[in-house]
């Protein structure tokens, strides 16, 4: 028999999106992919050069458990430069991408029946995370009209004897808004501790990204190079947590994980301290790629209200169509050629718009949204 934790958790409908269109791409049909959170920028040469180096030098056995120091220690460095937080090496746990670091802190802090907040639309994955340690999401719906702005009264309408954590995300995925630094210290101020998924730093185009460690200690900051750095395939995140919770979380890497590979950490080292450059110019070209984008999809009558400010997301409105966004979303992909991710992906309260990556060439957002186009207007 299968095991329920397994047989009931929900898909990442956008990877049933992105492998139906692989699929067709495999028959010789032409896909422009506007559903995948992933940079379409090589990874930047200072990063591939120090995993040469790490590689040819004999770094490739297992590291601390923890992670390299080297890279905890630019990781804090980092904090202190961007936010004028001190963090030390210790409170710091490198893992093969943010996904791991998401485990182990549900695996540290929840029990059974336990809750986490967490905002709706959120991250299609936060729920089965938290359920799969046996906790409860509960949902705050966030509304378009509003810039799906996370409120704390919403939140403390929802805290309960046993709520855990709040979790936020800003910039958020999938809507691509910032939360700003008077809203986040108010919700620091609820009491509870925050857990920050803020791998989409880096990547905002006005204003400017706050973290959670600017508010308050009581926090889990979650951050990796995938985005920011273009560095997905390589799978190297890290979690910022209170000294008390290390240890723990640290005993459940050591068994499920060990720790996350070795020379890719000295990519990560290279990144922080050398790669910033190459993150202003691909940031650059990703807001050229955004403004468009936002224009092009109001022009052709989808609904966004407040424009979005960080990652490389917009929601786009199609409640005026009779259709739910799951069967559009393959209607699109099946009869224009493009893949986007339907908004039920991220929860109920996103049922009623499609997600849009910019992170693509500019060309090929062209064609993709022209397609849309065509087909809108043969509904």
């Amino acid at each position: 028999m299968i095991a329920r934790r397994t047989s009931d958790i929900s898909p990442f409908i956008v990877m049933d999106v992105l492998e139906k269109a692989q699929e067709m791409e495999r028959r010789g049909e032409d896909i422009v992919h506007l559903e995948v959170g992933e940079p379409d920028f090589d990874t930047p040469s200072c990063i591939k050069d120090a995993c040469d180096r790490a590689i040819r030098d004999g770094k490739t056995h297992y590291t601390h458990s923890l992670g390299l120091f080297e890279l905890r220690e630019a990781i804090c460095a980092y904090y202190f430069t961007h936010y004028g937080v001190t963090v030390s090496p210790d409170q710091v746990i490198v893992t093969s991408g943010t996904s791991p670091a998401l485990f182990l802190t549900f695996a540290a802090m929840l029990e059974k029946g336990e809750e986490v907040i967490i905002s709706d639309p959120h991250y299609a994955c936060y729920p089965n995370f938290i359920t799969l340690m046996e906790g409860v999401p509960v949902p705050v719906k966030v509304f378009e009209e509003q810039g799906f702005q996370y409120t704390p009264q919403a939140i403390e309408e929802k805290i309960s004897p046993f709520t855990r954590a709040i979790m936020i995300n800003s910039p958020s995925n999938p809507t691509g808004n910032l939360l700003d630094g008077e809203r986040m210290a108010a919700i620091a101020e609820l009491g509870l501790p925050v857990i920050s998924d803020e791998i989409y730093h880096g990547l905002v185009y006005e204003d400017r990204e706050h973290s959670i460690l600017e508010f308050t200690d009581n926090a889990f900051v979650l951050n990796g190079f995938s985005k920011q750095f273009a560095m997905t395939g390589w799978r190297l995140g890290y979690l910022i947590a209170p000294k008390n919770y290390i240890r723990p979380m640290q005993k459940v890497q050591q068994n499920l994980f060990i720790s996350a590979n070795s020379f890719v950490q000295w990519g990560g080292v290279a990144a922080l301290q050398e790669a910033e450059a190459d993150v202003i110019r691909m940031r650059d070209i990703f807001n050229t790629r955004r403004k468009f984008m936002i224009q092009r999809l109001r022009d052709m009558g989808l609904g966004i209200a407040v424009e979005p400010t960080g990652a490389f997301y917009v929601l786009g409105n199609i409640k005026a169509y009779d259709t739910g966004s799951y069967e559009m979303a393959f209607d699109i992909l099946e009869k224009a050629k493009v893949g986007v991710t339907p908004g039920i992906d991220f929860g109920n309260n996103c049922e009623g718009y499609l997600r849009f990556s910019y992170a693509n060439s500019m060309e090929k957002i062209e064609e993709g949204l022209q397609r849309i186009e065509t087909y809108l207007k043969e509904l």
